[in-house]
């Protein structure tokens, strides 16, 4: 099998879990947009506690995050290398979205690794590098949703 298909094999594998599926479902809840100012497939992605709170660092920078939630949800985006994305503006839902993206990444990584056991190191490697292409290009497409949340306007309270 070429990496091409293995890579389509474990989209398929994966199905709702999919982290590009579960990017489509957060684009339809109210969000806003969140810029990384330089990310990139290749930078080193760390979570620190701070006295100041939670920090993620992206290569050499750094960013303030208001809890753990966030800077997790944020961090599997900043590995894949894209610059916009969309986060959910209700805080209860992050932490749980968190949890499924770091799952989708890490099943994601093992199902990749686990299809081309038997190929060589530089092939294993093709084959990470598509599938991190492959889901980046999907959620640039998807895009990061509007740059802050739509609220209803038309509620009055008096007739």
């Amino acid at each position: 099998m070429t990496a091409d298909e293995y890579v389509a094999q474990v989209k398929v594998d994966l199905g709702e879990a999919w982290l590009g599926q579960i990017y489509g479902r957060i684009l339809k809840m109210r969000t806003r947009a969140f810029h990384f100012p330089s990310a990139k497939p290749s930078s080193k992605v760390e979570i620190h506690h701070t006295l100041l709170g939670v920090e993620l660092k992206v290569g050499n920078r750094r960013l303030l995050c208001p809890d753990l939630a966030t800077a997790r949800y944020l961090a599997v985006f900043a590995r894949l290398g894209v610059t916009d994305v969309a986060v959910p503006y209700d805080i209860t839902r992050v932490s749980q979205l968190a949890d499924e993206l770091e799952s989708s990444w890490h099943r994601m990584l093992l199902l990749g690794d686990d299809y081309a056991a038997d190929a060589s190191q530089k092939f294993r490697t093709r084959t990470r590098g598509l599938l991190i292409a492959k889901l980046r290009a999907e959620i640039l497409a998807a895009g990061p949703g509007t740059v802050r949340p739509q609220f209803k306007q038309s509620t009055k309270q008096r007739a």
